[in-house]
């Protein structure tokens, strides 16, 4: 039954993209992390929606589950088999094809397989500018951040994932195609079926194409570094900066000295542009479409007043582009700085940064005393990056994540911003949502996917 059901997938898709030796699947069977690896009977490369389409029917007849995977660079082991049943990997990297760019509508119809940054290139090319932006944007592929609502560092200015989109197209649990690429702005024709998909991790289907927003290219940019005193300074500078700046901050990232130290430490070439003194730093970043001499002004003299009311000890402002990049390949290297310790992607008001930060902390030291605190992160939409000590808790995960997440709970924040729940989270976020709001979930997923064959054992 195994050898006939490929052979009957690679007469749609071709033998030599239906994976099934060792070598050829074991990328597509780890996590980025190598903290899950699961078995699948093979991956399968479709080219076109139609492929998806027929794979997925006859996945669908003979009860074998579909892991869609894009990139594979999620953190929540949502875009690897779990092994507990029969499962195909469905690799969507060479559906890679942009299908249309409509400048003066503002939008641009990709394919799930198309790299983030080659959708940015292409808007780029045609004089706009596509707003996602995340470090992992020279691998993953828009279908994987549709599936998990990315964000990355322009979510203060342009918001989630699901706010870039305008139209989709996916394939459902049984294989029919739903065409939903429409690219109008305005659409009140009831339910919005698109935001069913984007963040449901595969789990309702699979996402194969998207109408995604395009905006006007700025013009002009202004980035710093800034040290201030404590992340409550970090806050109220974020308002201080929007009364001079308005909607021009397009980031506004957290940094823990620590954080600063581990980057040096794993990049010696990297310069510290504030060397060595104060305890957190925040990098923020201004554009739009007017002149880099206005706006820079704009950012100095916000800073200088910033400094005078001491809501910041220091600031560094980069004078041209290669010292703004080299200000954020500080923050954009510490994720692989400090990849071996307990990772979580939290959320909480902004307002209640500074708390959730010295209260996460005194639990975390109460029950493993001198552990360290990697904090950082989207501090401009609440979103921080909260890992905790070295690979040696590991083993302990579970038990730390417990911690943390209930001063989540206390602040009524969410224990995924941006990474989804995949199988990292699946049992803690009963914990955290009402029995109703699981409910409802769940009926979502039994209407779509009665089978349970689209990427079980993730979210749910």
């Amino acid at each position: 039954m195994k050898n006939t059901f490929l052979e009957a997938v690679a007469a749609i898709v071709g033998a030599k993209n239906v994976l099934t030796a060792d070598a050829d699947t074991a990328p597509y069977l780890t996590d980025w992390r190598k903290l899950y690896r699961g078995a699948a009977e093979g991956v399968v490369r479709p080219a076109s929606t139609a492929e998806v389409s027929v794979v997925v029917r006859l996945c669908a007849e003979a009860g074998i589950a579909i892991v869609p995977q894009g990139g594979n660079t999620g953190l929540s082991g949502g875009s690897v088999p779990t092994g507990k049943r029969r499962e195909i990997v469905l690799s969507l990297a060479r559906m890679n094809r942009i299908r249309e760019l409509d400048a003066l509508n503002d939008a641009i119809t990709v394919e799930a397989g198309c790299v983030l940054a080659d959708v940015q290139r292409a808007a780029a090319e045609a004089g706009r500018f596509f707003a996602l932006s995340l470090a992992a944007e020279g691998s993953c592929q828009i279908g994987g951040n549709l599936s998990t609502n990315a964000g990355g560092v322009n979510v203060l200015r342009y918001g989630n994932a699901r706010d870039q989109v305008l139209g989709l197209e996916a394939v459902l649990a049984d294989g029919r195609i739903w065409n939903g690429l429409r690219s109008l702005r305005k659409d009140n024709t009831g339910y919005d079926l698109k935001q069913l998909f984007i963040g449901a991790e595969g789990t309702l289907g699979i996402i194969t194409a998207a109408v995604l927003k395009l905006h006007p290219q700025p013009t002009a940019s202004a980035t710093a570094w800034i040290e201030v005193r404590d992340p409550e300074s970090a806050v109220r500078l974020l308002g201080h900066l929007r009364r001079y700046c308005g909607d021009r901050i397009t980031a506004f990232e957290l940094l823990s000295r620590r954080c600063v130290d581990a980057v040096l430490a794993h990049r010696p070439a990297i310069r510290d542009p504030l060397p060595g003194r104060g305890g957190w730093y925040v990098l923020v970043e201004l554009a739009d479409g007017g002149a880099g001499e206005t706006l820079a002004r704009r950012l100095e003299q916000g800073l200088a007043d910033a400094l005078e009311r001491r809501l910041a000890a220091d600031a560094v402002v980069a004078k041209n582009d290669a010292e703004s990049k080299a200000l954020w390949g500080i923050r954009e290297s510490v994720p692989e700085a400090q990849f071996a310790n307990v990772k979580h992607d939290i959320s909480v008001a902004v307002s209640k940064i500074p708390e959730f930060i010295a209260r996460a902390g005194a639990a975390l030291e109460a029950a493993y005393p001198g552990v360290a605190v990697y904090c950082f992160g989207h501090a401009g939409d609440g979103n921080l990056h909260y890992n905790v000590g070295d690979a040696s808790l590991l083993a302990r995960r579970a038990e730390v994540s417990r911690v943390v997440y209930d001063v989540v709970a206390e602040f009524e924040g969410s224990i995924s911003a941006e990474h989804g729940l995949g199988q990292l989270k699946r049992e803690e976020i009963a914990r955290h949502k009402e029995p109703l709001e699981l409910e409802l979930m769940r009926a979502v997923k039994r209407a779509l996917d009665p089978q349970d064959l689209m990427n079980p054992g993730k979210v749910l």
